[in-house]
């Protein structure tokens, strides 16, 4: 193929990179102020000490899970909704919206009494053996009180993922963006006062980075329905969406099909990255803690790749939902080369700034070392996610939900968990270079990807016959 021939195929015009960053744009901001804020919480945290912390992150990754269940839920439905508005059926997308509306509800039902009646285990799990008595317990005690209080939280935040996806989906993400910066705000300036104790208010500790974060939970919501109820007349899905539970079979049906593979999926592979830091931790605390600042900043630089996923799945869903199939296939290939070329710079910039990011943490100088060396794994297989991820969601925008299945959870717990099990566990490679190997993993991905998309087997319209 010639360059010219290669340049066309994975190079838009203008019209069409105006159309990605108008739904783009206002996710990244959304998106980078939620995860700048969410490292300011980090760090917060960590000016307690290193165990709060550490608690905190074990709590959050536990949180994850419930939190990739929802997405999951809410994604497989998602395919739908997408495609019927790029169909232009708006009762299609009410129904879809009600059927969000209950799963959301039913998982935050379940996942609130798991939480409820297995904390201690849950938590201990994370606690390496070697870790003195002591230590363990503060551990234990400030990753309880912090989870008993961000349960609270679970529900509003399931109900602003049905409204936001649901919005996303017909490509509004300003609104979206609205409500979540909003409450990103008051999530910020309440952690600071409630975990220091500032201008009068009591100083709660990791207590009150969980009450701050539920308050932003109720604000979210409160915002994203009052909104999307003001503007009925343009997000016209939302009229007469209350007035009955009802959903129709045949859909009833597709969704289950679609969307049981990938709710199994996203509860799977949100399973899976927390069994990767329960076989880290086995290295001991430390290890916890410096995962945790990593991850933290690793949210915060893969923004972009992230969140053009979703783009990926709203614009390739709307085109296959609109039959403009050799459109979807073109786009495909455009977005997934936009996704790794930015992510080639925004890994650079991340290497060069990973041995001054872990000295804002107020922690011990071999945990801050470490998670340096964690931040330079993660800058140099940027490109890689960016690949693997927007080549899941190519794939899942044509409902080929039981390939993203294979694709995703069963490749993290067919190779990625057991690898990461047998060197924690039976080497005694250093972390780093565990961490490294593991990661690396994904490359896999990329070249398994990159056939299923060639092929073309995800292009499927779903909506129409």
């Amino acid at each position: 193929m010639s360059i010219t021939k290669i340049k066309n195929k994975l190079v838009g015009d203008r019209a069409f990179y105006a159309r990605v960053f108008s739904i783009l744009l206002p996710m990244i901001i959304q998106n980078t102020v939620t995860n700048v804020v969410s490292l300011l919480d980090n760090i917060m945290v960590g000016r307690i000490g290193t165990l709060p912390m550490s608690a905190v992150a074990i709590v959050n990754q536990l949180i994850i899970v419930l939190n990739l269940c929802i997405f999951g839920a809410l994604a497989g439905i998602g395919i739908f909704s997408a495609q019927y508005f790029g169909a232009v059926d708006e009762q299609g997308v009410r129904h879809c919206f009600r059927a969000k509306m209950i799963i959301g509800v039913v998982v935050v039902a379940i996942c609130t009494v798991v939480f409820f009646a297995f904390p201690r285990p849950m938590i201990s799990a994370y606690i390496s053996a070697d870790t003195s008595p002591t230590d363990a317990e503060l551990t234990l005690k400030y990753a309880t009180d912090y989870l008993r209080i961000m349960i609270i939280g679970l529900l509003p935040f399931a109900i602003s993922q049905v409204f936001g996806s649901t919005l996303r989906e017909m490509g509004e993400t300003k609104l979206p963006m609205t409500a979540s910066l909003t409450a990103i705000f008051v999530n910020l300036i309440f952690n600071y006062l409630l975990i220091f104790g500032k201008l009068g208010f009591p100083k709660l500790g990791v207590v009150g980075a969980a009450i701050a974060t539920v308050m932003s939970r109720y604000v979210e919501m409160i915002i994203i329905i009052t909104l999307t109820i003001a503007r009925r007349k343009k997000y016209s899905f939302i009229i007469g969406a209350f007035r009955s539970l009802y959903v129709p079979k045949a859909l009833c049906i597709s969704i289950l099909k679609k969307g049981t593979p990938l709710f199994i999926n996203e509860f799977l592979w949100s399973l899976g990255m927390a069994m990767l830091l329960q076989c880290y931790s086995v290295r001991g605390i430390e290890v916890v803690a410096a995962a945790n600042i990593s991850n933290t900043v690793n949210n915060l630089f893969s923004v972009v790749f992230i969140t053009m996923g979703n783009a990926v799945a709203i614009i390739l869903g709307q085109y296959l939902g609109a039959n403009e199939i050799k459109r979807a296939k073109e786009s495909a290939w455009r977005l997934l080369a936009l996704a790794v070329a930015i992510c080639v710079v925004i890994g650079g910039v991340l290497a060069i700034l990973s041995p001054f990011i872990p000295n804002i943490y107020k922690t011990e100088p071999d945990v801050r070392e470490l998670a340096t060396e964690f931040l330079i794994v993660v800058a140099l297989l940027m490109p890689i996610y960016a690949f693997a991820h927007n080549a899941y969601f190519t794939i899942r925008s044509g409902g080929r939900t039981f390939i993203t299945f294979l694709f995703d959870s069963a490749f993290t717990w067919g190779v990625s968990v057991p690898v990461a099990y047998v060197l924690a566990n039976f080497t005694a490679l250093p972390i780093v270079i565990l961490y490294l190997l593991v990661q690396s993993l994904e490359f896999v991905k990329c070249i398994v990807g990159f056939i299923l998309i060639k092929k073309g087997v995800w292009v499927r319209n779903l909506v129409q016959s």
